[in-house]
């Protein structure tokens, strides 16, 4: 027989007949010859083959058919897939009944497991008879799909496998790669808690109101028996303790949250909602997609955690635990339920990314949490200390993260207990809304409290002026990836003829620095890009939100240079006093869970970061929104014009179309080109007259013929609704009828009507009855007006029409009926315009029913991306705008090789030209294929590793401050917030160490002979300490008269320090009392400083004892000018050191030494600073050591 290759590199040999144990000698064979190698040999004497480079023709084998390399590996992969599948499948399953057989054999006798503060987590039970499913899972999710190939096998049938694999599991039909997947096993343990909720909902429902609201109380009361909120949680343990005694015992708290809100929102948790909650409360991040209601899954989490703060300890039901475990993070499976704590209150956070949405939701959620029992809070800018301090004593506080982070800080520099808001114990439990904005985008800026400086301001308007003379490429180069300048020798030439300077880093006369942020504003920082000009201010954009940030400034130089650039008045400059990131600012919090869209691409950061779990929660329907490929052009104006041409298109067929832009000018560029079009569009970025509109522009993004133009929709929190959002449309209705009766103000003089989407979006058509309310409420607001004498502006206009639909939601049709009827003479306003609301309202559901109907059968809303931001994340939350709750819809990203992305990570955009000239003649045209794609995901990959690299030097630079700033700020609060007795302690403990330190200094023996010590500049040492206050106390005093001073007390054979102090001075505390001292004579003390006592050490008695005399000393003078002051001068400084590496030296390494220097000297300084201020008289001169 003869065996031909047909160039073919794989490929598949049957040996017929064959004796037994032939094949594998066949194998061999053809292996030897021809130097390849055997994949595989099948039962049915099947070989798969792979021929090596150094090939011999065989003569004794002959095959019956070959395939090519591809095609074989492909099957092969295929049939081994499904083996593995299922015998992974069968393993795993058997494991997990194991596991929960074990959980509930020890549940009676250790049912919660219990953490006790400040010990690591650990396994109770080292012996495992069993491998834990975490660890499988582990493992195999290390293991290849190629390596599992070869590793695991069975005999089984091919079929059988085949079906075992496409098995329905959980309800829904999963391929073998789900089955895989640790998020499929972990998202069918918590169905089992859904389950368990499920079954109580009927209860549950036949409670009444009272009822339903006095379970809080009856929760609390339960806790404070001992019970823990694994006790009251719907837990996977409900499902495994099928019991009466369990049964009886327990109501869930998710059941009774879902009630509240049916009662009090008309919105019942879905299944997955309930999923969310669970996830959120185990400590976990919750990806759940838009428009899967995130706002109301944080009801249940933060509801069961501020019941009780028993909850940082961890209880983590088995689903945590099962994650932990499979990350090697040792979490307790089971313990012995601890001793009965104490009922504490500990508040819980739910943290937004802006103040309109933290306000949405206290007012949104807050109902079913005030329904509930529990307090609810707020906190917005520009709120006073008193009303600030009110809302974080609230059970569940509502804010935005900058808020939060800015308060923490305040806190920690004020200089009294009056100005603390925060609670002493402020970090609980908070839940994070858009985690991956806040904890990653958001990362690279930490939050800075700065003090003005008026030093060199004249500078940077000369600064500005030399960058404008310097020549990118010839004076100076530029890194677009980090923002980064470098002068070359002939830019640093010119800058320092211009400026007639020897020496632009002359430390004397500096220039270096103005310069370079000269050309950093000139290069990096453009105008409706990093900032837009606002009443001659520059104020910042935030390029991720596209939202102006009104109190935030630039530091190191950067605002007052953009300011010099575009010929503003150069405010102060800025000189940091307290910073903290957003990584250290959350780590405070013993347990943080978080909500987002898009976290999955990022669940190693967040993992190795911040030991969060990301938890990918199912959809309530499925997903069927199509993902056009990426398109490419080469060039801007091609990409703009082609994006107008498929806007026209949609507006033509009456599709909703969102086109995300990345800045203002991108946005205000392409609303031009649709102008020239006749195409009416929304806009909507940070100029002011589109953010008042923000919420309306949003919420009517999905009614038919509608075009927005969005910059950045991350954090806009308005869900778009095909056929429009009926509360909004209610809401717009009233106010065009109402407010010219409230108010002569015309609202938005700014917007052009003329090419807003407003005129040719279909009118609501009133019914009778509404249109009569509304006829009314206008004539009796024309009359409240005129009869009081009272106008409104148009702010407080609208405000009253936003509380009066509150009302509506907070009181029964009946009860304002009753108000209006009954009160007429009082002018109801707010009753009447909540009843025009609800009817308006039905009627608005009516339509945008129907036309989100028409809307699905055109497509449903269609999304355009003008550009690929540097995170996929990103772009997927423009995605998910569209196709939300099942809705049909379409996606589609068009870039250009000139997008900045591209300049910035140095994307090869000539090979991309080359490419798009070969394949079209127009470099107008696009591109689109696979090909493209993997390209241009590449890049994005490459920026997120990159920018992931920035956030983690951060992070770990920052871990450096985290320990002294924790000390620094633990002391504060330890002395603004201490009892008078630790206060004080605290003080003479600094006044002992000062004293220690100018002992050791001037009369130290390891360095000094005892001989050699100057006693004299000991004592104006001290005396220059205390200003005047000790110049006439050791006025004329010798070193023999200091020795004879203490030669009384050693001449004593027994003395009390309660007895040794000046009589017209108060005793020391009671801390520094009872101190024996042992008698010593004046001869005993010329002794000790002989040469031979230095060998031995005996000097240290006398050391200690000069010590100790002149610290009790200063203690006993000034303990009244301590105890009227108090201490609020702690003198604290940031650790500022510039980092630089230093051939193979660590930089890190260099900056934890720097830093560790640095802050030993700052507590010597604060020390000494402290004890000048205390007793120096408040007149006199101080002046702050140098570090």
């Amino acid at each position: 027989m003869h065996l031909h290759w047909k160039n073919h590199e794989t490929m598949k040999v049957v040996c017929r007949p064959c004796k037994p144990g032939e094949v594998h000698q066949y194998a061999e064979e053809l292996a030897r010859l021809s130097k390849g190698i055997v994949i595989d040999i099948k039962p049915n004497n099947v070989i798969i083959f792979y021929r090596g480079k150094n090939y011999v023709q065989a003569d004794v084998i002959s095959p019956t058919n070959t395939l090519s390399k591809a095609k074989a590996m492909e099957k092969y992969r295929h049939e081994q897939s499904l083996e593995h599948t299922s015998q992974f499948i069968e393993k795993l399953e058997n494991e997990l009944e194991e596991y929960h057989d074990h959980l509930a054999r020890y549940e009676k006798e250790k049912r919660f497991c219990t953490r006790e503060e400040g010990l690591e987590f650990g396994p109770l039970y080292q012996q495992r008879p069993y491998p834990s499913p975490g660890a499988v899972l582990h493992k195999n999710a290390e293991i290849s799909i190629e390596n599992r190939n070869t590793e695991l096998c069975s005999d089984l049938h091919e079929r059988q496998w085949e079906m075992m694999a496409l098995e329905k599991i959980g309800g829904f039909k999963k391929s073998w790669t789900d089955l895989t997947s640790l998020n499929h096993w972990v998202v069918r343990d918590y169905y089992r808690l859904v389950k368990s909720v499920n079954e109580l909902e009927p209860y549950i429902q036949n409670l009444s109101d009272e009822q339903l609201s006095s379970r809080t109380v009856v929760f609390r009361q339960r806790l404070e028996q001992g019970e823990t909120l694994a006790d009251i949680q719907a837990g996977v343990f409900i499902t495994l303790l099928d019991s009466d005694e369990f049964w009886s015992k327990t109501f869930e708290a998710f059941a009774v949250v879902r009630e509240a809100a049916r009662r009090k929102l008309g919105m019942r948790h879905f299944d997955v909602q309930i999923i969310g909650g669970a996830v959120l409360h185990d400590g976990s991040i919750a990806e759940m997609k838009t428009g899967e209601g995130k706002t109301l899954v944080s009801t249940l989490a933060a509801y069961l955690n501020a019941l009780s703060g028993e909850g940082v300890h961890g209880y983590p039901c088995a689903v945590v635990s099962f994650i932990f475990d499979t990350l090697q993070f040792y979490h307790t499976i089971d313990s012995v339920r601890g001793p009965k704590l104490k009922h504490i209150l500990l508040p819980v956070a739910v943290v937004t990314v802006n103040d309109y949405l933290a306000r949405r939701d206290a007012e949104w959620m807050g109902r079913v949490h005030r329904f509930l029992g529990l307090s609810v809070g707020l906190i917005q800018g520009g709120m006073t200390p008193e009303k600030r301090r009110l809302n974080y004593r609230c059970d569940i506080t509502y804010t935005n993260n900058s808020e939060l982070g800015f308060d923490y800080l305040r806190d920690n520099i004020c200089g009294s207990r009056e100005q603390l808001v925060m609670r002493s114990k402020p970090f609980h439990f908070a839940i994070v809304d858009e985690v991956d904005s806040v904890l990653i985008d958001e990362g690279r800026n930490p939050l800075l409290i700065s003090d003005s400086a008026t030093k060199d301001a004249a500078r940077y308007p000369v600064a500005a002026k030399v960058a404008e003379l310097l020549i990118q490429g010839l004076h100076y180069k530029v890194e677009l990836k980090d923002n980064s300048v470098e002068l070359t020798e002939e830019g640093i030439l010119l800058a320092e003829m211009a400026l007639e300077t020897n020496d632009l880093w002359d430390e004397n006369d500096p220039w270096a620095r103005f310069v370079l942020n000269a050309i950093k504003a000139k290069e990096f920082y453009r105008r409706d890009v990093q900032y837009m000009i606002r009443n001659d201010k520059a104020l910042i954009i935030n390029e991720l939100t596209g939202r102006v940030e009104e109190k935030r400034r630039w530091s190191e130089g950067i605002h007052q240079a953009v300011e010099a650039k575009e010929g503003l008045k150069i405010q102060a400059d800025s000189v940091v006093i307290a910073q903290i990131t957003y990584q250290s600012l959350f780590k405070l919090y013993p347990k943080l869970s978080g909500m987002t869209g898009t976290a999955k691409t990022e669940e190693k950061e967040f993992l190795k970061m911040f030991k969060l779990p990301v938890i990918e929660v199912p959809t309530n329907m499925p997903n069927i929104r199509q993902d056009f490929l990426l398109q490419a052009f080469a060039t801007a104006r091609g990409k703009w014009e082609y994006a107008c041409a498929e806007i026209q298109y949609m507006f033509r067929i009456g599709r909703p179309v969102l086109v995300g832009t990345t800045s203002v000018e991108h946005s205000e560029y392409l609303s031009a080109l649709l102008r020239e079009r006749n195409i009416p569009h929304n806009v909507l970025n940070a100029r002011p007259k589109y953010v008042a509109r923000e919420a309306d522009i949003v919420a009517q993004a999905g009614r038919k013929y509608a075009i927005t133009l969005s910059t950045n929709m991350a954090g806009r929190g308005t869900d778009i609704i095909l056929g429009g959002n009926p509360k909004m449309l209610a809401k717009e209705i009233l106010e065009d009828n109402l407010l010219s009766s409230l108010t002569k103000n015309v609202p938005d003089p700014e917007v052009d009507s003329g090419t807003s989407s407003d005129k040719v979006l279909s009118k609501v058509n009133v019914g009778p009855s509404s249109a009569g309310l509304l006829a009314k409420t206008a004539l009796m607001s024309k009359y409240v007006c005129k009869s009081k004498g009272k106008k409104w502006t148009c702010g407080e206009a609208r405000k009253l029409i936003s509380e009066s639909i509150e009302l509506s939601q907070s009181m029964e049709t009946s009860e304002l009926w009753k108000l209006v009827n009954e009160q007429t003479e009082m002018y109801p306003l707010g009753p009447s315009i909540a009843l025009a609301y609800l009817s308006v309202l039905k009627d608005c559901e009516s339509h945008c029913l129907n036309e989100g109907l028409e809307v699905k059968r055109l497509g449903g809303l269609h999304v355009i991306g003008t550009s690929l931001h540097e995170s996929r994340r990103i772009d997927n939350q423009l995605r998910g705008r569209a196709g939300r709750q099942g809705d049909p819809g379409s996606t589609r990203f068009m870039v250009s090789l000139q997008d900045e992305m591209f300049q910035k990570f140095n994307f090869d955009t000539e090979w991309a030209v080359n490419l798009i000239s070969r394949m079209t003649n127009n470099e107008d045209i696009p591109i689109e294929g696979q090909s493209v794609v993997k390209q241009l995901l590449g890049l994005q990959i490459n920026a997120e590793k990159y920018f992931f690299g920035i956030r983690k030097s951060l992070v770990e630079f920052d871990e450096v401050l985290e320990v002294q700033r924790k000390h620094v700020y633990d002391l504060r609060q330890l002395i603004l917030t201490g009892d008078p007795e630790s206060c004080s302690q605290h003080i003479y403990r600094y006044m002992q160490a000062v004293v220690t330190e100018i002992v050791l200094k001037n009369a130290d023996p390891a360095k000094v002979h005892p001989s050699s010590w100057n006693l004299v500049k000991l004592l104006k040492e001290f005396v220059g300490i205390s200003g005047n206050a000790l110049k006439d106390s050791f006025a004329g005093v010798t070193e023999e008269q200091l020795l004879q001073s203490l030669t009384r007390v050693h001449s004593l054979k027994s003395v009390d320090i309660d007895n040794f102090h000046l009589p017209t001075l108060p005793k020391p505390p009671n801390s520094f009392r009872g101190i024996r001292m042992k008698t010593l004579s004046f001869k005993r003390w010329l002794t000790i400083c002989s040469d031979d006592s230095i060998k031995e050490g005996s000097f240290r008695q006398t050391v200690n004892l000069l010590c100790k005399y002149l610290g009790d000393f200063l203690i006993a003078s000034y303990l009244d000018v301590v105890q009227e002051s108090g201490y609020d001068s702690v003198y604290i400084r940031e650790i500022e050191v510039n980092v630089r590496s230093f051939g193979h030296r660590n930089p890190l390494e260099e900056y934890k030494i720097d830093g560790c220097r640095f802050f030993i000297s700052m507590l010597s300084a604060t020390r000494r600073v402290t004890v000048e201020s205390l007793l120096r008289h408040w007149t006199s001169p101080m002046e702050i050591p140098e570090l």
